[in-house]
């Protein structure tokens, strides 16, 4: 049971305030919440908060603060869980959620809210279910791109999307050897076709679970764990690895599944580094060689390198072998930045830094290889576009019927891979 529902914009204005049971102290409330949020020491803030006889418990989406207020004795995860339903909702009705999007639908944000809750009481969350007593139409002022599927809303209708997210976390030790390999990944449907359209989502044919499964005649795509949403019927996955369903409008995580142990393809990048120590000096020489093991057609976008320092940096030399890469100090680490790497390239730079009186173990000389206290672990962030790790493919997205209407439906399939901790020691 919650007392009050606001929305607050990354600046405190209030853009959603809905009081439920009256036994509060009005829109204040909103002002008291922003005003303890920003006096707190840090950026990272706590999401359970306490006033007087009040608690605020909020979430962060899109810049925005999406808070619920109550006086009784509840746990705080259910009302984390219905902030986050509520803010997929949101995302749902609307397009996306951003202060943009808010403003031009508040009166579909209220619509939801009062069908969502009744006198602070959850009601329903379920898209479907909504989509009944929901008569406002969103307010979409962008039009639609590729490119952007933030500008799509549950007023479009006849499209789906369907994308193979993976998760990429690894450890890899200063030797090169590999400690860590895992793999989460998610089959994630957005759907906007209306009610009672059955979908069948193909799969790789040599998809198996777990290690003595074997199928096809090429290499085995293995996975250790899977499970699958309700909704899914399984009839034709044993022999055809096809999944069949009627999905309701709005988002569903169709399929999960890891994977711990050797990966079917290289690792994305290695990373060769070389440290040079002059103790006399405090003069500390860094060469990074990064190695792009994508196949030549793939590339990583938006890779960054992140190498934590010893303390006491003070100046920093570069030279880097292309152009568009560039690198800095801050926080205490080097920050490597390049934004495009081709598959089966390779990058490398050199980075000097002055670090005077900087300790370092009795037994070597005036100059060492072995890298000061504080240098490292480096760890890398990247996105794969139209990669998977694990090798998993969707082959083919199929409606066993059209809607009604003239126009077919739009079909998007999308592969994923992104780095979750990627990380080597030095």
């Amino acid at each position: 049971m919650i007392s009050q529902f606001f929305i607050l914009s990354s600046k405190g204005d209030p853009l959603i305030y809905k009081d439920f049971r009256g036994d509060s102290g009005g829109r204040d409330v909103a002002e008291l919440f922003y005003r303890k949020l920003t006096g707190l020491p840090g950026d990272e803030s706590p999401v359970v908060m306490h006033h007087d006889d009040r608690h605020f418990i909020h979430i962060r989406h899109s810049s925005l603060y999406l808070v619920a207020t109550t006086s009784e004795n509840i746990s705080p995860f259910s009302l984390l869980e219905l902030l986050s339903r509520l803010a997929t909702l949101l995302g749902d009705y609307c397009g996306s959620l951003s202060e943009g999007t808010i403003s031009r639908n508040v009166a579909l944000v209220y619509e939801l809210l009062d069908e969502v809750l009744d006198y602070g009481y959850v009601q329903t969350t379920s898209t479907e279910m909504l989509r009944n007593f929901i008569q406002t139409e969103a307010v979409v002022s962008k039009p639609f791109s590729l490119f952007d599927l933030s500008s799509v809303g549950l007023s479009q209708k006849n499209e789906v999307f369907l994308d193979v997210v993976e998760r990429l976390s690894v450890l890899i030790a200063s030797n090169g050897s590999l400690l860590k390999v895992d793999v989460q990944g998610e089959i994630r449907l957005k759907s906007f076709l209306p009610s009672g359209s059955e979908m069948r989502i193909g799969l790789t044919e040599e998809f198996c679970v777990g290690k003595s499964e074997l199928r096809g005649y090429g290499p085995g795509i293995r996975v250790d764990e899977v499970s699958f949403h309700s909704s899914v019927n399984l009839d034709e996955f044993e022999s055809h690895r096809i999944l069949r369903l009627q999905p309701p409008q709005g988002e569903l995580t169709v399929m999960r599944y890891q994977l711990s142990d050797d990966l079917p393809s290289p690792l994305p990048f290695r990373l060769f580094p070389s440290v040079q120590w002059d103790r006399g000096s405090g003069r500390l020489q860094v060469y990074l060689k990064l190695r792009c093991d994508l196949p030549p057609k793939s590339q990583a976008l938006n890779v960054r390198l992140h190498l934590p320092l010893p303390r006491g940096v003070v100046s920093l030399s570069q030279e880097l072998s292309s152009p568009e890469q560039k690198a800095e100090l801050g926080e205490g680490a080097l920050r490597w930045d390049l934004p495009r790497v081709q598959g089966g390239s390779q990058l490398s730079g050199l980075f000097q830094m002055d670090v005077p009186g900087l300790p370092g173990p009795p037994s070597h000389g005036p100059s060492t290889s072995a890298p000061p206290l504080g240098l490292g672990p480096a760890s890398l962030s990247f996105e794969l576009p139209r990669h998977t790790c694990s090798g998993l493919q969707v082959r083919f997205l199929r409606l066993s019927f059209r809607p009604c209407s003239n126009a077919n439906p739009h079909k998007w399939v999308r592969h994923l891979s992104h780095s979750d901790a990627y990380v080597i020691r030095i």
